[in-house]
């Protein structure tokens, strides 16, 4: 869980541990599923020994932990500006297929200048 921790690969996880890739998927399955859980795992561990430590007046641990709680909330305002940049409007990138479709509607409704004008549009010839 340490080494999903600090992002190692499958690989070099199996190397580690001196088993193949297969065998370390057959018996830690449920670990390697909760790949993205471990690192917060093993940060709020830190901030718990770091806390401990800092409460007994360690100055060190004092210091420590002040630069962890900025490191941390400089993460959650790059993650808020990140959500505020998303906008909420915004659709989801569309395939080829629906591009083509609005782009051969905007062509019929004369809305796009590519030179077509109304020859396009039914009905409108004389």
């Amino acid at each position: 869980m340490m080494l999903l921790a600090l992002g190692w690969s499958k690989d070099r996880i199996a190397n580690a541990i001196h088993c193949s890739v297969p065998t370390l998927n057959r018996y830690y399955f449920s670990e390697l599923k909760a790949r993205s859980l471990q690192r917060d795992r093993l940060d709020a561990w830190r901030f718990e020994k770091v806390m401990a430590q800092a409460e007994t007046g360690n100055v060190g641990a004092q210091r420590l932990l002040n630069q962890m709680i900025e490191k941390n909330d400089m993460m959650q305002t790059a993650a808020q500006i990140r959500d505020a940049q998303r906008k909420p409007g915004k659709s989801k990138p569309i395939g080829k297929k629906e591009q083509e479709r609005q782009d051969a509607g905007r062509v019929a409704d004369g809305g796009s200048d590519d030179g077509w004008g109304d020859d396009l549009k039914p009905g409108l010839h004389s």
